[in-house]
């Protein structure tokens, strides 16, 4: 049985005039969060033995990151100035170049795929490349590729999703995914071979795809991976790319066909 308690008009007011510093601290917070510039990013889903038992890469970030700490990810992170300035590259294929375009130009495309290879090589040692001369300038972060005679390759890469980060986040990023089937790769590829990875991520492994949801995933990485793993059986090829957009605090779902 509840029991009614008469608040006096004094306790009345001061409840109300916390309420709205309460409001007006929300909306404050909120709107200093949703000025946070939207930085475009992109990372790579890289999946082996996908007929028999497959795998995904992932890695744990740092406790101390400012985005998403300690979380297990997929290798990837924000497009760079010289990302545009690669000129030798296999581009990525048409259709999706094509799926790629919407809202966004074939100069940011050049730079996402770029920045999705850069990334993966960065992150786990692991170099997307084919062999052809370079041509151009060659940033510091491509030497590698250079010294090896390589040029960067996205042709095997798929779009399977795209998700910009929402209001309040520190940061927040209109992120791509591709997948990319690592068993396209060449032979002499070591994808056991982490020795030129940076220390961004840890404890770099490949977890069978039953096991993934065991370890601790910001929510987007749940839904992008559930995302794939419903398209492992149809080649990789997706007949629409699920867009997780969210901007001024309203989330939309919708799909680049």
């Amino acid at each position: 049985m509840g029991i009614l308690v008469k608040i006096d008009p004094h306790t009345q007011n001061l409840i109300k005039l916390n309420i709205l510093r309460y409001e007006n601290a929300k909306k404050a917070f909120i709107k200093m969060n949703t000025n946070v510039e939207v930085k475009d990013a992109a990372s790579v889903i890289l999946i082996r033995n996908t007929k028999t038992k497959p795998s995904v890469l992932m890695g744990q970030r740092g406790k101390n990151a400012a985005f998403m700490p300690k979380k297990f990810v997929f290798p990837g992170g924000a497009v760079e100035e010289t990302d545009f300035q690669i000129n030798s590259f296999k581009p990525l294929n048409v259709n999706c170049k094509a799926r790629m375009a919407y809202g966004c130009n074939e100069t940011l495309v050049h730079a996402l795929t770029n920045a999705a290879i850069r990334e993966l090589f960065e992150e786990t040692g692991i170099i997307l490349g084919t062999k052809e001369k370079w041509t151009g300038m060659i940033p510091y972060e491509w030497k590698p590729f250079v010294d090896l005679g390589l040029v960067p390759d996205g042709s095997n890469f798929q779009f399977v999703f795209r998700a910009i980060t929402p209001p309040g986040r520190p940061r927040r990023f209109d992120a791509r995914f591709f997948y990319l089937d690592a068993d396209l790769l060449s032979a002499a590829v070591d994808l056991d071979d982490f020795s030129r990875a940076s220390d961004e991520l840890s404890h770099l492994q490949w977890i069978p795809i039953q096991d993934v949801r065991r370890f601790d995933l910001p929510f987007i990485t749940e839904v992008v991976f559930a995302e794939v793993i419903s398209n492992l059986n149809d080649d990789m090829i997706p007949k629409r790319v699920p867009f997780f957009q969210n901007s001024d605090g309203l989330s939309e779902f919708c799909y680049i066909t």
